[in-house]
């Protein structure tokens, strides 16, 4: 009976988008708009806590609805690019916050100086002394410790 059912629901599934990264993301926001107001609804004194239960029941309602468009839409491309801008924003979001970029076996081989003319990012070999560095952009010699 349940392999009658996969195959049906796989049949019904062709063709459509499926579920992806914005989908996820969406899923978690209604998973903690459920849990927040059903927090609020167990502390009913707090001012503004049945307006609070009653928008985040409208918001969780329609993302719920958005999910479910978005994983049986045919319209795949339309998706897709949905999906592509979410995660160009998830990745400046995320970059913004991990700091220079720059990954830790490098941090911990090399310093990393920017110039004080051009602000050129120079990577020096640590452990060699106090090293004159020449700017490979604007040809600024300075002297760093390394």
């Amino acid at each position: 009976m349940f392999k009658n059912l996969r195959y049906r629901f796989a049949l019904f599934m062709q063709g459509r988008y499926g579920t992806d990264q914005l989908s996820r993301f969406i899923s978690v926001v209604v998973l903690v708009l459920i849990a927040a107001s059903w927090i609020a609804g167990h502390f009913p004194a707090f001012p503004g806590s049945l307006f609070f239960i009653k928008a985040a029941g409208i918001v969780y309602s329609v993302l719920l609805f958005v999910i479910y468009f978005r994983t049986f839409s045919r319209n795949i491309p339309a998706r897709y690019a949905e999906n592509q801008k979410y995660l160009a924003l998830r990745n400046r979001f995320l970059s913004f916050f991990s700091g220079s970029g720059r990954s830790s076996s490098q941090h911990i081989e090399y310093h990393i100086y920017k110039c004080p003319q051009c602000s050129q990012k120079i990577r020096i070999p640590r452990g060699k002394g106090k090293i004159m560095v020449r700017c490979p952009k604007c040809g600024t010699e300075f002297v760093k410790q390394s």
